[in-house]
């Protein structure tokens, strides 16, 4: 009987959805990669824009902010200067 049992029960599917994982993989994978390039472009973009609006660390607006912060230079000539490279810039 047992013989008889077992080929009728491997032809079976394990569960509703037939062989395989289930539905769920099927959107859980297109999702990861949607998330993952859409993080990707995000953080991208907000690097860009943040080395765009403080300009290079290394320039001279940065060395000035840098003076600045150290306390080498007060904020009257901070001002001073960085409009008046901002002044050349234009």
């Amino acid at each position: 009987m047992t013989t008889a049992i077992l080929p009728a029960l491997a032809s079976m599917p394990a569960h509703a959805w037939g062989p395989g994982h289930g539905p769920g993989w099927f959107f859980l994978f297109p999702l990861f990669w949607i998330l993952l390039i859409g993080f990707f472009i995000f953080f991208s973009r907000r690097m860009y824009w943040r080395h765009r609006v403080q300009g290079d660390p290394m320039g001279a607006e940065g060395v000035l902010r840098e003076r600045y912060a150290r306390g080498e230079i007060d904020e009257t000539e901070y001002r001073q200067r960085l409009e008046v490279l901002r002044a050349n810039r234009k």
